[in-house]
């Protein structure tokens, strides 16, 4: 049985939806069924306009489908991305995330392999807090945190983050070694995936 992979992510200016896409890629060549989804945007639109790569991005992704809880249902993998606010995840992903109490009470959400992604501003901003006080939710659920951890090069190329992939922002956009080590990432969860499934 293959990996059926939910892809599930917040970006406001774009580097979270660029991981997103390179770890949906990285599923697909592991030969899994991909629903690639972002969150509702909360935010007003006076927040939005403030920044023009916001505004941007908002615009840009508008025909990306908006993630439901039918998507996690139907999904046995979870790879999940937020940017960091104050070393946590975005209040988007989190009234996301919030939802899923009947999901969870159901016990569909347990026994899936689950992983995060990430980007701060800067190396130090608080990518692998993000990143664990998202792996909170996936204990919660009962998941099985596959975290990329240092099994292949591409992790150590893209700075090393055991936790899951993540990009300082401040370095400008988001590198080929990233989007790599992003891929790895997805391809890892998807095989996990199906050998649970299998």
């Amino acid at each position: 049985m293959s990996a059926k992979v939910a892809v599930i992510y917040y970006s406001s200016t774009g580097n979270v939806h660029e991981l997103a896409k390179a770890v949906a890629e990285g599923a697909e060549k592991a030969g899994a069924e991909v629903r690639f989804r972002r969150v509702p945007e909360l935010a007003p639109d006076a927040a939005i306009d403030s920044n023009p790569a916001w505004r941007q991005h908002v615009e840009d992704t508008r025909d990306v489908e908006i993630a439901t809880l039918d998507d996690l249902a139907w999904a046995n993998a979870y790879a999940i991305g937020s940017p960091t606010r104050y070393g946590n995840i975005s209040g988007q992903l989190k009234q996301f995330l919030d939802t899923t109490g009947g999901l969870w009470q159901q016990g569909v959400l347990s026994d899936k392999p689950a992983t995060g992604f990430t980007s701060a501003h800067n190396a130090h901003g608080g990518n692998e807090s993000t990143l664990l006080a998202l792996y909170n939710t996936f204990h919660h659920w009962g998941s099985i945190i596959v975290s990329p951890g240092f099994t292949n090069p591409a992790v150590f190329e893209a700075g090393g983050n055991p936790y899951g992939t993540s990009h300082p922002a401040s370095s400008g956009e988001v590198s080929e070694a990233t989007r790599t080590a992003a891929r790895y990432q997805g391809e890892r969860l998807a095989t996990i995936a199906a050998r649970l499934a299998g």
